[in-house]
């Protein structure tokens, strides 16, 4: 029998805590070794527990989610994967970065959750299956940036300039140009245009083949920007790369597709 994967669960509201264990308490393919009331607990448990999983609340007073993971990182501590809770959608965006699993948006629903722990399953499974998986991925990654090179190489009448969208109880139709950038989102993705969001049944990859190369560029594994909103590229210090977009939006960037936008950004790497 599998041992169930070990769980570090954190937020600064017991009420919250409370949650999360009762939400846990219908898997038992997970089992949880500590509980952190707030960002140093968190540290402290990580540190000490070494756990597969950890459930973190974004948003804590002194030392935040992301300051969590920092310190781990910095202390040479191996990173869990890690599944954001936050009540506020822009910060998934930075979850991107931090080897996130999941996020999940409060109030957590079952369903949500339940999909969460799954997805951190199957994801652990993978890496634990060694350096056959690391260059499945690599070979991927290296197929996916020859296909975007090859599509941007000659122009394709197929490319759609008109996409349907469910608003209230109509499809409405969206002009790919009003498109800012585009989130997976499980086997759905989220068009994000004008401030307005749209839940669209099609994946990201079906999306990549559908919209013009010369203005969108998949530049990370769940995310395609439209290049015209791209106003400026930032370094991190810790080595990442993330684009602004003329509404402050900020998205990472991988490693693997960093030459190939810069290459359609029109600058040196």
């Amino acid at each position: 029998m599998t041992a169930p994967l070990r769980v570090v669960i954190v937020d600064d509201e017991p009420p919250a805590l409370a949650g999360l264990r009762a939400l846990l308490a219908r898997h038992d393919e997970f089992t949880i070794v500590a509980e952190a009331l707030g960002g140093k607990r968190a540290i402290a448990a990580i540190r000490e527990h070494a756990p597969d999983i950890v459930i973190l609340d974004v948003q804590m007073p002194e030392v935040d989610g992301f300051q969590v993971l920092e310190s781990i990182q910095e202390a040479g501590g191996r990173l869990p994967f890690v599944i954001f809770v936050t009540a506020h959608d822009e910060f998934a965006v930075r979850a991107f970065d931090v080897h996130a699993a999941d996020y999940l948006l409060k109030p957590v629903s079952t369903e949500r959750f339940s999909r969460a722990l799954a997805r951190a399953r199957d994801s652990i499974a993978s890496m634990r299956s060694g350096e056959l998986g690391q260059r499945l991925r690599e070979l991927l990654e290296a197929h996916s940036n020859a296909v975007a090179a090859s599509s941007a190489s000659s122009a394709s009448p197929r490319h759609q300039a008109r996409i349907l969208v469910r608003v209230g109880q109509r499809d409405e139709v969206l002009e790919a140009s009003d498109i800012d950038w585009i989130q997976s989102d499980d086997y759905c993705s989220i068009i994000h245009s004008g401030g307005r969001r749209h839940l669209v049944r099609e994946s990201l990859a079906a999306f990549e083949a559908r919209l013009d190369p010369r203005t969108f560029a998949r530049i990370h594994r769940s995310v395609i920007v439209n290049l015209s909103r791209v106003t400026a590229r930032r370094r991190l210090a810790a080595g990442g790369v993330r684009v602004i977009l003329r509404d402050g939006t900020q998205l990472p960037v991988s490693r693997a597709r960093r030459a190939r936008l810069d290459e359609l950004l029109g600058g040196a790497s």
